[in-house]
């Protein structure tokens, strides 16, 4: 049976939703091993002179714990 950890992450990118939560993965994985999951929630954006200029958002890592 393993034992799943969930840790909560923000992140933001001015590339994307997408891009905020590839670099969420990206530094979870630089300290946790056997990422197996991201639960993405809270999507927010940052608006300046009509425009989106940063997208924000939530996300929620899960990872087998040895």
């Amino acid at each position: 049976m393993a034992v799943v950890k969930v840790i909560e992450l923000l992140s933001e990118s001015i590339n994307g939703w997408e891009a905020a939560a590839q670099e969420a993965v990206n530094e979870a994985s630089r300290t946790i091993d056997n990422i197996q999951s991201v639960y993405v929630e809270n999507l927010q954006a940052v608006v300046d002179d009509n425009r989106i200029v940063n997208y924000r958002l939530n996300c929620k890592i899960s990872f087998i714990v040895k």
